[in-house]
């Protein structure tokens, strides 16, 4: 049967595995479990079946990993022919280590446990879980030789398989006959998770024109000259490259920037010359320039005369006279908009290709990758960790994994002798990495891809707002719906809304308001504090409302919040004294939320105590075309906020809610916080008074806040709203045409129902 190759799922890879499409398997008469022999060009691999994935279904798709492509000696889309194949169980197989690993003790049963049910053959490198973390290179698998088998040919290992240890390295084995796979390629497009779209326009540019240049001549184009990928950094695009370059069987030429500069006049030049030579003799061949923008920034803010001639060096090696042949250059760059822009135009880089920040769903891809050769714990659920790494990159959830198993290794430490050279095998097999361990490691790190502005995700929740249901409601609406339900949106043509202004007075719930939402709408959340972007340089300031927005594209879905905006968005004309700072940074910000560039999927929520002092051309639809006033409670609402801050107090039976709340007229959500506090502490002083040090331990669990302690708390307590401050702000409201915000959010509630 002839089926056509495509990449194995992430977290399949690895093992051997052949996920061939269900149909295809009912006419062969194949089961889960048997063998196939998958003949390519040349050569050919075994693999065990593995069920199709439903969307393949009828497609007459194969899908295997990298190292059986290679051994195959295949690439994706491909035709192979697949048949059943033959595989007699191993009685014996001979294992050899590489000289580097120090393991004493008997490991034949792990290395059986983790190579059961593989098709392996005499010479085949397989890689395993070993290392661990003992290795100074290989943390995650290490590579094992099959030195002989008994009988000979593919055998599959089972738990009647006797493994034995080789006394030689696997640095002494010769390799095998056909079918031994060698080491394989380091890296496969299996090992890049979240990427799929990148990965098919990069490999649509690279590999398409390498493989089947005759494709591109019938249509009489030119192939692709260069493909630059630009992303933040540690999104996988030096992987991607590499992958590739593995993927096609290509020669890889690494250009390192800083590497080719040198003080002699004309020497930078001629290492780039020589790099694309030697790359056109060893075509197919790939150029990698990482780090492109520190070799090929703007000629007309270069510093010196060097990095000019080495731009103009690069344009003509890129796009000169000289025939190049099949040599790809591909160029990375976290600063696209540093490089010359001759660099930027067809012919040159063909393709630009934005490496972004992954979204849910990626993320749980590369953290299938980066766990696959761990031993995980049954309770460690991968989903939750995807769901809460917002704003993480590749290289951070790789770094989550290793910090996990590093955790893990702490925790068995004391069983270790550290001194010993080799590390027994029985704590080897022992280690397991737990959900403890991935939480403890959670905590450890930082997305890099919102470093500079971030706050982390805020764990407030709907539950801890107490009263508000009006607010809370109009909020869901103008935030959680566009991101829950896009395409209501689509259907009915409606945008959404741009921003928010929590407007209200001190101490109701603003801030609070918008982190609860952020939470909610599983959305990354970069909080910025109004007057800390404010600079003393010229320009400093408007570059770091840039720098936000910017931050917040490529982190979208983003909840930028603006606390205390009335402190760097004043009514225009009216400061004198500031240089105009303050006027540049609110036309940056109006430049931002409603310019040329689209601000998809991110919203703005900006707070303020003062809304009389923003300016106006702020206001108006299109901003922050949501005004939500944030009033001062009433007696119900006094009510759930009170139920919010003593649901974990040691309340006596005496306190009654319902009574402090009517008491309490014009208190806001700051106050009535403050109020439940004084009347613990009231309660703790009356405590440790009565008590004797020694006896604290034993008599605290009976300390309960009687209604006498909050009694006391209101005389020490008062509101902090008086009657003219709720005059002022209801005039506010009046003039901001509250009336028709809402008749705006009914009609949203009944397109919703």
């Amino acid at each position: 049967m002839k089926l056509t190759v495509k990449p194995l799922k992430q977290k399949d890879a690895g093992r051997g595995l052949a996920a061939i499409d269900k149909q295809v398997a009912e006419d062969m008469g194949l089961e889960g479990g048997d063998f196939i022999r998958i003949e390519g060009r040349e050569s050919a691999a075994i693999a065990r079946v593995w069920p199709g994935y439903p969307e393949d279904r009828g497609s007459g798709v194969i899908r295997i990993d990298g190292r059986l492509r290679q051994q195959a000696n295949v690439g994706i889309d491909d035709r192979v022919t697949v048949e059943k194949a033959d595989v007699k169980p191993a009685k014996r197989v001979t294992v050899a280590l590489p000289q580097r690993l120090g393991i004493r003790g008997n490991i034949d049963a792990l290395i059986r446990r983790e190579l059961g049910g593989q098709p392996v053959t005499k010479g085949q490198t397989v890689r395993l879980p070993l290392g661990f973390g003992f290795m100074s290179n290989q943390s995650q698998a290490v590579p094992l030789k099959i030195a002989s088998t008994q009988p000979s040919g593919t055998v599959v290992i089972n738990d009647s398989t006797t493994v034995e240890i080789s006394e030689k390295p696997a640095e002494q084995i010769r390799e095998g006959a056909a079918g031994g796979s060698g080491s394989g390629p380091d890296v496969t497009y299996e090992d890049i998770g979240g990427l799929e779209g990148e990965l098919e326009q990069v490999r649509e540019m690279i590999e398409l024109p390498m493989r089947h240049p005759e494709l591109f001549k019938r249509l009489g184009i030119e192939p692709p000259k260069g493909v630059l990928l630009h992303g933040p950094p540690g999104t996988g695009k030096t992987l991607i490259a590499k992958a590739v370059a593995n993927e096609i069987d290509a020669e890889f030429h690494t250009i390192s920037g800083p590497e080719i500069m040198s003080k002699y006049y004309g020497e930078s030049e001629e290492q780039l010359r020589d790099v694309f030579e030697e790359a056109t003799e060893d075509a197919p061949a790939i150029i990698f320039m990482d780090e492109l923008d520190s070799i090929a920034a703007k000629r007309e803010e270069a510093g010196g005369d060097v990095e000019r001639r080495v731009v103009a060096q690069l344009l003509s090696l890129m796009d000169g006279l000289e025939e190049r042949g099949q040599v790809v250059v591909i160029g990375a760059t976290n600063r696209v908009d540093a490089i010359d822009p001759a660099l930027r135009r067809g012919g040159r880089f063909d393709r630009e290709i934005e490496i972004g920040v992954p979204d849910r769903d990626g993320r749980k891809e590369i953290l299938q990758v980066h766990t696959r050769n761990m031993p995980l714990a049954d309770n460690v659920e991968l989903d939750v960790y995807a769901d809460n790494t917002h704003g993480f990159v590749g290289a951070d959830l790789e770094s989550l994994a290793k910090e996990s198993a590093m955790t893990a290794l702490r925790r068995i430490r004391p069983e270790l002798d550290l001194d010993a050279e080799e590390i027994d095998a029985d704590v080897l097999q022992s280690l397991q990495v737990t959900e403890n361990d991935f939480r403890e490691a959670l905590k450890g790190i930082e997305p890099s891809a919102l470093r500079e502005v971030f706050v982390e995700v805020p764990d407030v929740t709907w539950e801890d707002v107490g009263g508000l249901e009006d607010t809370k409601e109009r909020l869901r609406e103008t935030i959680q719906w566009p991101l829950e339900y896009p395409e209501v949106f689509r259907e009915m043509d409606m945008a959404a809304a741009k921003g928010v202004l929590l407007y209200g007075p001190p101490g109701t719930g603003k801030t609070l308001l918008a982190k609860a939402v952020a939470n909610e709408s599983e959305s990354n959340f970069i909080s910025v504090k109004g007057p800390e972007l404010l600079n003393k340089f010229v320009g400093e300031s408007e570059k770091g409302v840039r720098e936000v927005f910017s931050k917040a594209r490529e982190n979208a879905p983003t909840v930028v919040f603006f606390d205390e905006i009335d402190a760097i968005a004043t009514e225009r004309g009216r400061n004198s004294g500031d240089s105009g700072v303050s006027e540049r940074v609110v036309s940056q910000l109006l430049t931002e939320l409603d310019g040329l560039e689209a601000l998809e999927d991110v919203v703005v929520i900006a707070t303020t105590n003062r809304p009389d002092l923003i300016d106006s051309a702020l206001l108006r639809p299109g901003r922050l075309d949501r005004h939500v006033h944030v009033p001062v409670p009433d007696e119900e609402a006094r009510r759930a906020i009170l139920e919010v801050h003593t649901q974990h107090k040691p309340l006596a039976d005496d306190v009654d809610l319902d009574r402090i709340a009517r008491r309490t007229d014009g208190y806001v959500g700051a106050d009535l916080e403050a109020l439940a506090r004084e009347a613990a502490m009231a309660a703790s002083r009356e405590f440790i008074r009565s008590v004797k040090p020694e006896e604290v331990d034993d008599s605290v669990g009976n300390v309960r806040i009687t209604m006498e302690h909050f009694e006391d708390a209101l005389d020490q307590v008062g509101p902090s709203v008086t009657d003219e401050t709720r005059q002022r702000y209801a005039e506010i409201e009046q003039r901001f045409g509250t009336a028709d915000i809402e008749r705006d959010g009914d009609e949203m509630s009944r397109t919703f129902q």
